[in-house]
């Protein structure tokens, strides 16, 4: 092979893996549109893809360097990166709702609302497990905020409003993690680099139907052979996709039972199929045989009249009704009479219903090659997504010293490039333990559950946070929170080893080595231990166990990332008979603008935001959304050191 140069930063390489064959296009921006350099296209020679998800690793990956090799022969280009599209086959969308208290702001800032949205994005992913038996890795493909409320009041929009209660409700998309984990396995076993991952619909409807169409109320549907994927878009934005699982394989079935012939030969005669014009062919049996147009036609209207049924039940409901106009696209496109079934099942006029490639030069344009042609929706849509913008193919982010899996186009956080590479919500804050509530001669007594380890949050080496935004080629590295442990004692460590009195447990005969259960009554009777031991909730909080070692120290790198050891207790009789201390200066600061007096530490330890946590009012048994974090009005962790006369806010 002749030396190749390197593929500078604006040639765009995108990749369509689709079931029945692997589509790649190389081109470059040039005036506001992709131009396209090359195209090519190879079949798979077995069926490595079953219904738009990858069966065969190493059989698609083979295809896709061959692909790729034929580019670089032809353009003299060494093709590195590449954009590729996740099939919508096994998307799952799930809804989520969350709700804060704003009533200490004087207006809702963008910062809030990323806040309500992350909390709404945690219900749905919720949601969405609790629906799997086992729990199941799931990447966020991206969301779309269905409705705000102010104090019970639906608002297009919540920013700079005052109020006293925010709510809103998201509809999240999530893909399995396996198959994205696929996909990039096949682009690895091609020897290739993934630059962006985007969706199939999305991809087709940014070749099909430009930015400034989107205002309308319009529906992509890309007809491939396994699966059949739908967009819609309306007031200047995407708002929403799904699938139906029927699409042109059931066509090319029909065929092989009517006339008997093996898939391939049946793909054949569809691929064909055109009025006037019949089929010779071969079938299973040897025997040559012809089919006229009518004959085959006939053959395929109950699949056909299938799919047109399941693809206006899928936009219905997707879009709350038929839109103003549909595109059809993909190589199912093309079938004889099926744009007019489509309009007939919405209930359109079929001049509303159109197919797709006369408006690709809208988009994208090419000097020697025909792009007029719906097979090419989803790979122009790959590559038009990346050269305009849409999509960065240098967008870069590793994540833990690796590339980062990016679904989404426009602004990202922190918080987004998370919850899209498989972590939680709970992995960025944890949870404290839960508390273990007595009664001990008469007095409550609080037993602390251990407070949650924070999580550890970095971008290119500096402390950054959650909704903090993230730019080509930032290195993030994120250690999750670790949950504290729920508090835990048996009924002889309350009382002291030194405790020889009888006692009643509930109204019963305790033994000592019973383990306490929330609400437990406890009397002693006698003995130098029936004097209760005094009140935890008066002991000021234990300084925070760090997530992964020991406590950083203000201006310190974070611990490496290795197993946290177990923090242990204090013992009851050190509890008892406290050691002579002397007297260290107390620490004076105002916590969500009260002002508080911290007691000194031991061993002149300094204090966390996580020991104020117990202080902030904010019922962390019951949390299930974020928490604002900030010292004197900056951002910061849970393990952020607080010193004298420092502003602390925690909501």
């Amino acid at each position: 092979m002749k030396d190749l140069r390197a593929q500078e930063q604006d040639l765009i390489f995108a990749l369509d893996i689709g079931t029945r064959s692997v589509v790649g296009v190389v081109g470059r921006p040039s005036g506001g549109r992709f131009k396209a350099l090359d195209i090519e296209m190879a079949e798979h020679g077995s069926r490595a893809m079953l219904d738009g998800q990858i069966d065969n690793i190493h059989q698609v990956g083979a295809l896709a360097r061959s692909v790729t090799e034929r580019l670089e022969e032809r353009l003299g280009v060494h093709l590195e990166r590449v954009c590729v599209a996740a099939a919508g086959r096994a998307l799952r969308t799930q809804s989520g709702s969350f709700a804060i208290d704003i009533s200490e702001e004087k207006s809702i800032s963008a910062e809030t609302i990323s806040r309500l949205e992350a909390g709404a994005l945690s219900a749905a992913e919720d949601a969405l497990q609790v629906e799997d038996e086992v729990r199941r890795q799931f990447f966020m493909v991206g969301y779309t905020v269905a409705q705000y409320r102010l104090d019970n009041y639906p608002l297009a929009s919540l920013l700079d409003h005052s109020g006293q209660k925010a709510e809103a409700d998201v509809v999240a998309t999530f893909l399995p993690g396996e198959v994205v984990e696929s996909l990039y396995a096949a682009m690895r076993t091609a020897d290739l680099q993934v630059a962006s991952l985007t969706l199939e619909p999305i991809a087709a409807m940014n070749a099909a139907i430009p930015a400034e169409l989107r205002l309308l109320n319009l529906a992509l549907v890309d007809i491939g052979a396994g699966t059949t994927d739908i967009a819609v878009c309306r007031d200047g934005s995407v708002t929403g996709y799904t699938m139906a699982t029927i699409a042109g394989d059931e066509i090319t079935e029909a065929i092989m039972r009517t006339f008997l012939v093996d898939f391939q030969t049946a793909e054949e005669i569809k691929r064909n199929l055109r009025p006037g014009e019949g089929a010779c062919y071969t079938d299973i049996l040897g025997l040559e045989s012809t089919a006229s147009f009518e004959e085959i036609h006939a053959a395929i209207q109950e699949p056909m009249g299938r799919l047109a049924e399941a693809i206006a039940v899928q936009v219905t409901e997707l879009n709350g009704g038929a839109p103003s106009a549909l595109f059809l696209a993909g190589g199912g496109s093309k079938l004889d009479g099926l744009r007019e079934k489509v309009a007939a099942s919405l209930g359109m006029d079929e001049r509303r219903v159109a197919i797709a490639g006369n408006n690709f030069a809208k988009s994208a344009f090419a000097d020697e090659i025909d792009l007029n042609n719906p097979e090419y929706a989803t790979p122009l849509g790959i590559a038009v997504s990346a050269g305009l913008g849409l999509l960065n193919d240098s967008y870069v982010i590793t994540l833990n010293g690796e590339t980062a899996k990016l679904f989404r186009s426009g602004v990202l956080t922190v918080r987004d490039i998370l919850l899209m590479n498989g972590f939680t919500y709970a992995d960025m804050l944890g949870r404290s333990g839960k508390n273990l509530g007595v009664t001990l001669n008469g007095r409550r007594m609080v037993l602390r559950g251990e407070p949650a380890a924070p999580a550890i949050l970095r971008v290119n080496g500096e402390e950054a946070a959650i909704n903090a935004v993230v730019h080509a080629g930032d290195s993030i590295r994120f250690q999750p929170a670790r949950s504290g442990k729920d508090a835990a004692k048996t009924l002889g460590e309350l009382l002291g080893k030194d405790f020889t009195g009888r006692v009643l447990l509930n109204n019963r005969e305790g033994d000592l080595k019973t383990s306490l259960c929330q609400g437990d009554v406890i009397l002693t009777l006698e003995g130098p231990a029936g004097v209760a031991p005094p009140l935890l909730e008066e002991e000021p909080p234990a300084p925070p166990s760090a997530p992964e070692g020991e406590a950083p120290a203000p201006g310190t790198e974070p611990p490496a990332l290795s197993p946290a050891p177990e923090a242990e207790p204090p013992k009851d009789s050190e509890r008892e008979l406290p050691k002579p201390r002397v007297r260290k200066r107390e620490v004076e600061i105002f916590l969500n603008g009260k002002p508080i007096v911290l007691p000194p530490k031991e061993n002149d330890q300094p204090y966390y935001v996580m020991d104020l946590l117990e202080r902030s009012g904010v019922d962390f048994e019951t949390l299930d959304g974020p928490v604002h974090l900030a010292v004197n009005g900056t951002e910061c962790g849970f393990s952020h050191a607080v010193k004298d006369r420092d502003s602390i806010t925690i909501r």
